[in-house]
């Protein structure tokens, strides 16, 4: 008895997905709920189970196809009918020795799905790639950097007059999504940025006092994030067009604080979304904020957990960004957004002294908020964290 293999059912704001690989060949032995495909959305990418232990007998989408839900993806005998393994045809030898790159790149390193991608595209040996993720994850640029340096020799002995290799890559779902979405939103809202500086003296000096402590309670790190998610909420509530959004003609204020956090990862940018932030402690928002890093990079974070949002706040900083002009995340109108923290020479009590500075930018849609709006703002904001006592008071 066979059992058929098809895309689970897609989130309802998703028309459909690419098959970017089968984790599986057909023959190849499979436990029960081991991963046979990935299949990437415009958001995330799902992985197709195994129904159980067996084989792929074969495969009816290849790979690179658009699927919807429901689609015909293979044909899966269960291990209890397998009499034996199919003997690979000559035709499938590419996709067979693909397989065994991807099965020895799994082994000797950590690859998120669009690592493991190029690592079969390209047949570089992910084991002999330094991985500069988190935990020591092998990352696409990782896998990039590695096969150019690897192509290096050849390239300086080529004839200096003959042609410079070239590699083309089709974009990503989420990358397509992430352009659409940005044109979009210069291309809607009439968008400005303005920007402050802070002194990030007081929170250094509360985070250095509590932070083992913090740590020790709440099983979670005491960050900078959950300082920032604050201040913007009570600084949103002293602005709360900074908190609307534009719908035809009309201005619709949102009554409750659902901030999403720009997270960056292999295959782009997403910006999962916390939830009534504003009734949320520094613990809650820290431990969100670090599942969210942990599962956008795997690829696992959900679709609903994606959309929504009535402000966003980017960090840059992490990066090394001195100063940046986010763009606003529609249908937001405002996004915050934060930068490396910098040792400056300040003026304090009219003495030059040295303090942890930090410039703040927020981009905003100018249709519905005026400039005046955006400083007020930012002042708040910048109020909240050099004084984190206002932030605790709700002043």
């Amino acid at each position: 008895m066979t059992i058929e293999i098809r895309v689970p059912q897609l989130p309802e704001s998703v028309a459909d997905a690419t098959l970017v690989a089968w984790r599986k060949q057909p023959g190849e032995a499979t436990q029960r709920d081991e991963n046979l495909a990935d299949l990437e959305t415009d958001k995330v990418v799902l992985e197709v189970p195994a129904p159980s232990a067996g084989v792929i007998k074969e495969f009816k989408v290849q790979q690179g196809a658009t699927v919807k839900s429901g689609d015909l993806l293979a044909i899966f005998e269960p291990s209890t009918a397998v009499a034996a393994a199919p003997k690979a045809s000559p035709r499938s030898e590419p996709a067979a020795v693909k397989t065994e790159t991807a099965a020895k790149a799994s082994s000797g390193a950590k690859l998120g799905p669009a690592a493991r991608r190029v690592v079969e595209e390209t047949g570089v040996e992910a084991a002999a790639v330094s991985g500069t993720g988190r935990d020591g994850r092998v990352t696409k640029a990782d896998v990039v950097a590695h096969a150019e340096k690897k192509s290096a020799p050849a390239a300086v002995a080529a004839v200096p007059s003959g042609p410079r290799a070239e590699q083309r890559v089709p974009m990503t779902r989420l990358r397509q999504r992430i352009a659409e979405r940005l044109v979009q939103a210069q291309h809607t809202a009439a968008l400005l940025t303005t920007f402050n500086e802070v002194d990030l003296t007081a929170i250094n000096e509360l985070r250095a006092r509590h932070k083992d402590r913090f740590e020790r309670h709440h099983g979670v790190k005491l960050g900078f994030m959950s300082f920032f998610v604050k201040a913007s909420i009570e600084a949103l509530r002293k602005v709360p067009v900074m908190n609307a959004a534009v719908d035809g003609n009309d201005i619709i204020y949102h009554e409750y604080y659902d901030i999403g956090v720009a997270v960056s990862t292999d295959r782009g940018l997403v910006v999962p979304v916390l939830r009534n932030a504003e009734n949320l402690g520094f613990a809650e928002i820290e431990r969100q904020i670090g599942d969210f890093g942990t599962r956008a990079r795997s690829g696992s974070l959900t679709i609903e957990e994606l959309q929504g949002g009535t402000f966003t706040v980017t960090n840059g900083g992490v990066f090394g960004s001195l100063l940046s002009t986010p763009i606003v995340n529609a249908p937001q109108s405002a996004i915050l957004g934060m930068h490396k923290i910098q040792e400056r020479p300040v003026v304090v009590n009219g003495q030059i002294v040295v303090r942890p500075m930090m410039y703040l930018a927020v981009s905003y849609d100018h249709r519905i908020i005026d400039g005046r709006e955006a400083v007020q703002f930012l002042v708040a904001i910048k109020d909240c964290l050099e004084d984190p006592g206002c932030i605790l008071l709700g002043l």
